[in-house]
């Protein structure tokens, strides 16, 4: 984006979210449509070209162009046994577990990433990010499934988790810490016993570090490896998301409050959302990937996981961001293998975030991929997986030397799983 079209870009989000801000006053129904857009663009900046195909497609074919993109792979139906765990605060938590299959899985797929020999009896946890599920973790379960014990969980409010409580009973923003609090509950009731492995992705990952802060002795114990994806440990209010300072300053100083006013709103907001779908989905393209060949019922998996996430919901959200801060966390860490890796083009966690975080782990292998955007694990997904089995290859889990490849490409050329 050129400095001229992103400037334009900020007016166009301080005006949006303006107008916003007006309708919380009143005439909510009148400026549903534009508070809709207003969180789009705060959120993500702006989707280029979005406004021109909208011109040239009609709006019923973009419709039947998504539900056939909805039907084109079975991204996000992979399911384990269920279980729920509780909060602290009571909130009900949701995960599902994939044991290791008699035989140690399929033959094939167990020489791929761990040559001639099981892997030990580790369990590898999965911690999805914001307005996202369980689900993004689609390809990296596939390639371990049956394999290694893996169990994957949403967040409060997420997925197929209750909503938060004390967010519904008390009126409380969420914080990084609760939800270290609630992986510590899942892990208590998924995985009792035996060495664990942390994967987290973005908020996933500071929700590992939040559990390292608040549980560090569950850490020294237990943990045999970490890996964080795409994720920060703080100065989140930095990011500028491709906007010039000027525009990001002005939609921050609004920004709290539009979100506190539309989750007031949720049902009316909601219906704003589903009116502007379409640039919503620009915009969410934009910031989740890089490569210009990303499969589109990919993208399109990725549009569902988002905007299934309510108003509301990214309202109590918000504000754990600017507050986290877990730069000394880190430490508990030490001594570990642990993978940091990011997408260079990540907008939302800048890979800047991810090199801080490794280089006070100065063990920790530092992976940058090149044309990767937010949600590296979907755009490339093979290289996320090698490197995961290399991990538990540098953890002991698996015999050194495994090698991955063919878990699925999200190039527009490639079939799906």
């Amino acid at each position: 984006m050129s400095e001229s079209s992103a400037e334009a870009v900020a007016d166009v989000a301080v005006a949006a979210v303006a107008s916003a801000t007006e309708a919380a006053a009143g005439g909510w129904r009148r400026a549903t449509g534009i508070a809709g857009v207003a969180i789009g663009v705060v959120a993500a900046g702006a989707a280029a070209g979005v406004a021109l195909e909208r011109l040239t497609v009609g709006r019923g074919i973009r419709r039947k162009a998504r539900l056939a993109l909805d039907a084109a792979g079975p991204y996000g139906a992979l399911r384990g046994t269920p279980g729920k765990a509780y909060a602290e605060d009571g909130t009900e938590l949701y995960y599902e577990v994939d044991e290791v299959e008699p035989e140690g899985g399929p033959a094939s797929r167990r020489r791929r990433l761990f040559g001639r020999k099981a892997p030990a009896a580790v369990t590898v946890v999965f911690c999805h990010g914001y307005c996202l599920s369980q689900d993004s973790w689609h390809f990296q379960r596939a390639a371990l499934r049956g394999l290694v014990r893996t169990v994957h969980w949403d967040q409060r409010s997420h997925g197929r988790s209750g909503r938060g409580v004390a967010q519904v009973r008390d009126g409380a923003p969420v914080t990084i810490d609760e939800l270290g609090g609630d992986l510590r509950a899942v892990l208590d009731a998924a995985v009792p016993e035996g060495p664990i492995v942390l994967v987290g992705h973005s908020m996933g990952g500071m929700t590992v570090m939040a559990l390292a802060d608040r549980f560090p002795e569950l850490i020294r114990e237990r943990v045999v490896a970490v890996a964080l994806v795409g994720t920060s440990s703080g100065r989140l209010g930095e990011v500028n998301f491709g906007l010039p300072v000027a525009g990001v300053n002005a939609v921050r100083r609004v920004l709290p409050g539009v979100l506190k006013a539309l989750g007031q709103r949720a049902e009316l907001v909601e219906k704003g959302r589903r009116a502007t779908a379409d640039l919503f989905a620009g915009i969410i393209k934009r910031y989740s990937f890089a490569s210009g060949d990303v499969d589109p019922a990919v993208a399109r998996f990725a549009e569902r996981m988002i905007e299934s996430t309510p108003i509301d919901v990214v309202a109590e959200y918000y504000p754990a961001f600017d507050d986290h801060d877990k730069t000394e966390a880190l430490a508990h860490f030490a001594g570990l293998p642990v993978l940091v890796l990011a997408g260079i083009q990540d907008m939302v966690t800048p890979s800047e975030h991810s090199e801080a975080i490794a280089g006070l782990l100065p063990d920790a292998e530092l992976v940058l991929v090149p044309d990767a955007g937010h949600l590296v694990m979907l755009e490339h997904p093979e290289v996320v997986t090698d490197r995961l089995a290399d991990l538990l290859a540098r953890a002991g889990a698996v015999p050194a030397g495994a090698t991955v490849e063919g878990y699925g490409s999200t190039s527009s050329t490639a079939g799906p799983g």
